[in-house]
């Protein structure tokens, strides 16, 4: 495939649609595969057809690859040829009537209300990293919010005063209110921590590391295993994990699915959805291990 198709392709991709780097990796990722297969098979790009396609998609599952991943790649390649064709290098998209293979959902894994608890005891205040520590997770878990919204929130965007934060999602910036208990986390660690971590006065980085600079993803990802292990919790926590327990928990105690949707900022209901699911499942296990005569 032409170099410059491709570089032309994700160029379009940065600046037109403001993609992430992590996304716009992916797309580069997807496209170079198929740009191997190419070359190997002595395909052109610009001729290529649906059966082409077809048979580079089934090539990917002889190779092993997951129905999730041949489906990533099957929308990689949809949206380049989709671009191909507006931009007129291709007189027609031969995309159009493939199918992207069926994905067996899997239900996100979520703690109880007790393992909670248990995770959010464990950071003691006693040290600046304690406070901090004490701070994201009770935050995390009050609002919902993803790892990437966590670790970019400015000082600006809290409103202890009010109680809410504000978080510029993937599509649009949102308002959540949260709890007593998170606000007062906030307020310690911004009184008693954070300008004593802080490197430079002027950095608006609400959450900081120990070396005074914005915390990183993998920064919270290894406080969230730290005290995973304290806790003596047995199941995989990932940062993702407080996220799907907060959708879950509200959904238990009463709370709206459209509510939900607002405040985890999911622009489609189906994906907000998947949580009533699992309340459904719990209700279940609870009446099978309850009811004499389950």
């Amino acid at each position: 495939m032409e170099k410059n198709l491709v570089e032309s392709f994700l160029d379009f991709l940065q600046k037109d649609k403001k993609l992430s780097d992590n996304t716009l990796q992916s797309y580069n990722r997807d496209i170079k595969l198929y740009c191997n297969y190419l070359e190997e098979n002595n395909l052109d790009p610009v001729k290529t057809s649906e059966e082409d396609l077809t048979e580079y998609l089934e090539a990917l599952k002889e190779n092993g690859k997951a129905v999730s991943t041949v489906s990533r790649n099957l929308a990689s390649l949809r949206s380049f040829y989709q671009y191909l064709y507006r931009t007129k290098v291709v007189s027609e998209d031969p995309t159009v009537n493939l199918e992207s293979p069926k994905i067996e959902r899997k239900l996100p894994k979520v703690l109880t209300s007790e393992q909670v608890e248990l995770l959010l005891e464990q950071p003691k205040c006693v040290d600046l990293k304690g406070y901090r520590d004490k701070a994201m997770l009770e935050l995390v878990y009050a609002t919902g919010i993803r790892v990437t919204e966590l670790i970019s929130l400015n000082i600006s965007d809290v409103n202890i005063e009010n109680g809410y934060i504000k978080c510029a999602g993937k599509t649009k910036e949102r308002i959540i209110p949260i709890g007593t208990l998170a606000v007062n986390a906030l307020k310690e660690y911004i009184d008693k921590s954070r300008n004593i971590l802080l490197k430079d006065e002027n950095d608006q980085a609400l959450f900081v590391n120990v070396n005074g600079h914005r915390l990183t993803r993998q920064g919270f990802w290894k406080i969230i295993k730290q005290y995973k292990t304290q806790a003596n919790i047995d199941i995989d926590i990932t940062p993702h994990t407080l996220r799907h327990s907060f959708a879950v928990h509200l959904l238990e105690n009463g709370a709206e699915l459209r509510a939900i949707q607002e405040m985890l900022g999911h622009s489609d209901i189906s994906s907000t959805q998947v949580y009533a699911q699992i309340g459904q499942n719990r209700i279940k296990d609870v009446y099978m291990k309850s009811h004499p005569r389950a």
